[in-house]
């Protein structure tokens, strides 16, 4: 199992989950952090320490946010890692419980 970022993260970008992760399985594009299947040891820590609640565990993905694995295990692959907190994105709280922010999210690759 690993735990999947959906799509409150998308436009916040929260790195509090960042600074738990004992394996340094997160990756970074402009607005969007995504998680490394292949990598993730499914050790929980991340998921309480998400602000924005955007993390859950593969197991427990709801429904209507399945796609999310597949997005999490392909960006994963393009974007670089990241193994530190860094500051939200400014607008973070404004876009915190906006649904449907896919339309939204920046820095997919150009063979998508």
């Amino acid at each position: 199992m690993a735990f999947v970022v959906t799509d409150n993260c998308i436009q916040c970008k929260y790195t509090d989950c960042v600074e738990v992760c004992p394996v340094d399985c997160f990756y970074e594009g402009p607005n969007f952090l995504v998680i490394n299947p292949d990598e993730c040891i499914d050790c929980a820590l991340c998921e309480p320490e998400c602000p924005a609640s955007a993390i859950y565990s593969e197991d427990e993905l709801p429904d209507n946010m399945q796609h999310f694995f597949e997005l999490n295990e392909m960006l994963a692959e393009h974007w670089p890692n990241l193994a530190e907190r860094k500051d939200p994105l400014p607008d973070a709280e404004k876009w915190d419980g906006v649904e449907n922010k896919l339309d939204k999210l920046e820095g997919l690759p150009e063979n998508l």
